[in-house]
């Protein structure tokens, strides 16, 4: 698989098959991620990873916690704008629409969000977090070191969620797995095999047209 069609087949997976990931996958994985850039070569990003029973562990303190109040961070704001709502609304939609959960069906709806504790049966968990006293300049570079870690997985056959949601209970995270509280518990990335069968791994993703996005001068 070339770098292009890691990209193009690369989404976010929300049903994994019931089956192991190689250590030697994921530490190959790791290792290639390093030659990710960050300004400054700060290398910002730091993460557990778990699976077996270190996962069940954290997947059970989890589902018995609730969320933080205040989050450490608000990865929701851009919904409030006119621009990014119908975005957020149209990937909802068809998410919704493939799953065959109504509008009116909260309680579908409360539970399906709720796989996001599980990490959708993945049977990998990355956490990825950093120290507090990194700016959003870092915040970037451990974005491009987590898309960096998803394409590389993605050459190996394997899918991802990358999962923000686990922001909301970085505290109860932290404390679980010993982490100071000056670091930022930022994501979770759920590693696997993908259901290919699975109608949520199915629907078609909207973007918007490159001309809104980017401009092109002197050319």
């Amino acid at each position: 698989m070339n770098v292009a069609e890691a990209v193009a087949s690369r989404r976010s997976v929300r049903e994994f098959l019931d089956r192991p990931v190689p250590f030697e996958t994921i530490e190959r994985v790791l290792d290639q991620a390093r030659m990710t850039p960050s300004g400054c070569n700060y290398q910002p990003w730091e993460a557990v990873v778990l699976t077996g029973a270190p996962l069940k562990a954290l997947q059970e303190v989890l589902l018995a916690a609730q969320p933080d109040d205040p989050s450490e961070y608000d990865w929701s704001a851009p919904g409030k704008s006119p621009k990014y709502l119908p975005r957020l609304q149209a990937v909802g939609a068809a998410m919704y629409a493939a799953l065959a959960i109504e509008r009116a069906d909260k309680e579908s709806r409360t539970d399906f969000t709720r796989a996001n504790l599980v990490s959708f049966g993945a049977p990998v968990l990355l956490l990825a977090h950093f120290p507090k006293l990194m700016k959003e300049p870092q915040w970037s570079d451990v974005g491009m070191w987590l898309q960096t870690i998803m394409l590389l997985l993605r050459g190996e056959g394997l899918d991802t969620c990358p999962q923000e949601y686990m922001g909301n209970y970085g505290r109860t995270i932290k404390t679980h797995l010993g982490l100071s509280d000056d670091t930022l518990l930022f994501c979770g990335l759920a590693i696997g095999w993908r259901d290919e069968d699975a109608p949520v791994n199915n629907f078609p993703r909207e973007r918007v047209a490159l001309e809104e996005q980017v401009k092109f001068l002197g050319f």
